[in-house]
């Protein structure tokens, strides 16, 4: 099957029902990788408990885009801080200094989308896979984070002290 032909079968995932993975203190759900967009995007739900979110990082191979499904984010984007809430949307240019933090009192969830696809592989690498939805975070995001830093420059991403 080719690029453009991927790019045109309909794809549905179910609420919860996405690959899911642990990040240091999130969870990421898979709903349209790569291989779904013929490489065009890459979008994932973001779920982050209180305080919650990743260090300051750039993309160089992508952009990516916050839409806010629920919740309070703090978002950086290089030197300016944004609060963004329920329905507001965010674009941050490839290149750009960014993070997130939920600053608000109950988990938040937000879209993220990446543009071009690839940044998935990233994920899928580094990160621990979902195997129980109910069961809380595992404990070994140490070892989660030693694997962010050595692949990071794999996939274009560097993560910075601001």
């Amino acid at each position: 099957m080719s690029l453009q032909t991927l790019a045109n079968v309909m794809h549905y995932v179910q609420a919860d029902k996405g690959p899911s993975f642990w990040g240091p203190g999130d969870r990421y759900t898979f709903l349209v990788t790569g291989a779904q967009s013929g490489g065009a995007y890459f979008i994932m739900e973001a779920t982050v408990p209180r305080d919650g979110g990743p260090p300051p990082h750039i993309h160089r191979n992508e952009e990516e885009c916050f839409y806010v499904l629920e919740g309070q984010l703090e978002i950086r984007l290089g030197d300016r801080m944004i609060s963004a809430s329920t329905g507001d949307f965010v674009h941050v240019p490839r290149g750009t200094v960014h993070c997130f933090r939920n600053v608000g009192t109950a988990v938040a969830r937000t879209l993220l989308i990446f543009s071009p696809a690839g940044l998935e592989g990233f994920f899928e690498e580094t990160l621990e896979r979902v195997t129980d939805p109910s069961a809380p975070q595992p404990e070994n995001m140490e070892a989660v984070v030693a694997r962010y830093l050595a692949v990071a420059p794999k996939y274009g991403l560097e993560f910075v002290r601001v």
